[in-house]
Formats: C-alpha cells, sequence, structure tokens
C-alpha cells in the first residue's frame, strides 16, 4: 500500500487506516433516472449539501446525462453479450449470452480490443458469457470449460489491470465492482467460490499492491461469508449492502478488520419515512462505526425515492456523521 507523502491524508485515507477522521467519510450517487424525474429541484438540494456534493453552480444537462447501457436500447459489449434496457437512466441487463452452450466455451476468444475492468469483470462476466443458469450447472457439474471460461476471463482482466496501473502510475486506490451474492445467500458455495473465484481475485489485488494503490471493491448481495477472504485477498476497502448482509453479520466479519464503506439501504430508502431513515443511519453508525476509523458512508439513490427522502438521506447523514464524530 502506497499513500502520498506529499500532503495530508484525506478523511477517506484516514478512516482506512484507522487514523482518526475528522468525521465519518460519506458520499451520494444519484442515478441518472432521479435528475431526469426531480430536475432543477434535486439541482437546488443538492447544493444546499456542499459537503455531500461537488458545487455545481450550472444545472446539468438532464436529459443527456446517460450513456452507455445506461440509455433504453440494445446495446453490445466487447466480449459480445447483449445488454437490454427498458429505461434510461438506469442500469441495463444482459439478454444475450454469447457462449450459451458448453462447448461453446472451448472456441471462445476474449476480446481483441481493451474494454478495461468494468462493474461485473469477473464473476458477472462468466454469467453475462454464459448465462446464469448454464453457469450454475457449470459450478455444479465442474467440468473443464468451467476453469477454461475462468482463465480465459481472468487473463483478459489482468492484462486490463496492467495497462491502466501503467497508465495512471500515481493513483492511490483502483476501484473494482462485481456484485458476488444474491439476496439471501452467495449463488454457490462459500467451498466452490474460494476454490475457483478467490485465486481471481488474489491474482487481480496482488497485481495492484505490487504496483501501490490500495483495493476498494464494491460487491452488491449477501457476501459476508467471504468478505474474511476478501480481505485476504487484499481488499482495503469493501462497499456491502446493509440489508442482505445484516448489520450483525457486517460488524462480526468485518468491523475493525477492513474499512467498510457501507451501502446504506436502498431497499428502504422509497418506502421509508423520514425519520425512519434517520434511525438507520444512526444505528448503522452506532453499530459499525468507530472514532479512529474503518467506517465510510454511502447512499444511491434513484427515481423510486421520494424527493424528501433525498433530502432526508442527506440529513441523516451528515447529523450522525458529525455527532459520531464528536
Amino acid at each position: 500500500m502506497t499513500l502520498p507523502t506529499d500532503r495530508p491524508l484525506t478523511d477517506h485515507e484516514k478512516a482506512m487506516l484507522w487514523q482518526t477522521p475528522s468525521t465519518i467519510p460519506a458520499g451520494i450517487w444519484i442515478l441518472p433516472a432521479a435528475w431526469m424525474k426531480y430536475r432543477k429541484t434535486l439541482h437546488d438540494l443538492t447544493q444546499r449539501q456542499l459537503t455531500l456534493f461537488a458545487t455545481r453552480d450550472d444545472e446539468p444537462d438532464y436529459d443527456n446525462m446517460s450513456s452507455g447501457t445506461y440509455v433504453e436500447g440494445e446495446h453490445v459489449d466487447a466480449w459480445g453479450c447483449v445488454w437490454s434496457n427498458l429505461h434510461t437512466g438506469r442500469e441495463a441487463i444482459v439478454t444475450g449470452h454469447p457462449v450459451p452452450n458448453r462447448d461453446d466455451v472451448r472456441t471462445l476468444k476474449a476480446p481483441a480490443g481493451d474494454a478495461g475492468l468494468p462493474h461485473g469483470f469477473m464473476y458477472l462476466r462468466l454469467g453475462d458469457l454464459r448465462g446464469f443458469e448454464e453457469l450454475m450447472i457449470d459450478f455444479a457439474e465442474e467440468p473443464p470449460e468451467l476453469q477454461q471460461l475462468i482463465d480465459i476471463v481472468l487473463a483478459y482482466n489482468l492484462r486490463q489491470l496492467d495497462l491502466e496501473l501503467a497508465a495512471r502510475p500515481g493513483q492511490t486506490q483502483k476501484m473494482f465492482g462485481d456484485d458476488l451474492g444474491t439476496q439471501n445467500a452467495l449463488p454457490i458455495s462459500p467451498a466452490k467460490w474460494r476454490k475457483y473465484l478467490k485465486p481471481c481475485y488474489q491474482a487481480l489485488y496482488d497485481r495492484c499492491h505490487a504496483a501501490g494503490p490500495t483495493v476498494y471493491m464494491h460487491t452488491d448481495g449477501c457476501i459476508y461469508e467471504i468478505i474474511p477472504d476478501l480481505i485476504e485477498c487484499g481488499v482495503n476497502v469493501i462497499n456491502p449492502q446493509v440489508r442482505a448482509n445484516g448489520l450483525d453479520n457486517l460488524a462480526r466479519v468485518a468491523k475493525g478488520k477492513v474499512c467498510i464503506d457501507i451501502d446504506l439501504d436502498r431497499q428502504l430508502f422509497p418506502f421509508a419515512t423520514p425519520q425512519q431513515i434517520d434511525d438507520h443511519v444512526r444505528e448503522v453508525v452506532e453499530v459499525l462505526g468507530d472514532p479512529a476509523g474503518g467506517l465510510w458512508l454511502h447512499a444511491e439513490v434513484d427515481d423510486g425515492t421520494p424527493l424528501e427522502n433525498i433530502e432526508a438521506i442527506c440529513c441523516a447523514i451528515e447529523t450522525h456523521r458529525e455527532a459520531f464524530s464528536r
């Protein structure tokens, strides 16, 4: 792990290293669909919350904030996966899988071009290529084609990582995103995850640490059973969901062991009262917080979240991150 020595550490870095940040670092990600729905009213809200949002005097172009797979229609990525989107401003899903038959894996070639490491670069990529049901059968039956598929995807990812590390030699943190869990469990057993997938993340994150950047990993779903493994792989900051994992589980396996950028309960946000949102954020800070650090707060909202609840999220984060620091 290499951090700059020519400047003071940020609160994010202090929290990651348990070096007593001045406040709990926090951020809010607003999906383009919410900007398209609430427009200037949302812009004005963000300007009232300048510690959570960057200052921006000019209004954004609300109808043109989406790009790539966030735009309605079909999109084909570098691997030949077909993404379908019915709602501009939200992410698409993969509906067309290039290797639906197991035999096709034997002739699969990685893209000749360089598409980087997008969200879903490893485990989700396997499912995008094969289809979820077919991939689950592969993990159940463990044919040689499963390891062959993994090897092809990993080799491509290692090349993409090498290119990025070479292009950005001064970066201090590399962000990865791959949703490893379902709502209530891992899609495969922890034993099979450790056998087939853990070596992939280990190889990628080892390479990161050798070059200097720390590792941030976003991963949706119920993944608490393998958080210790991800720590062993070199994850410095993990971004898990509250509801899918449970606060008690996260406190047990992650608190004090890895910096947690907690994904506050976005399944709660559309339906909660402002008081329930405040109670939720307070509980998260009380259970996972430590004055020495180890906690960031993260919220994501879309067009299903009422505007008053978006403001309530901002207020609750500001209230409890500051109160905890005092």
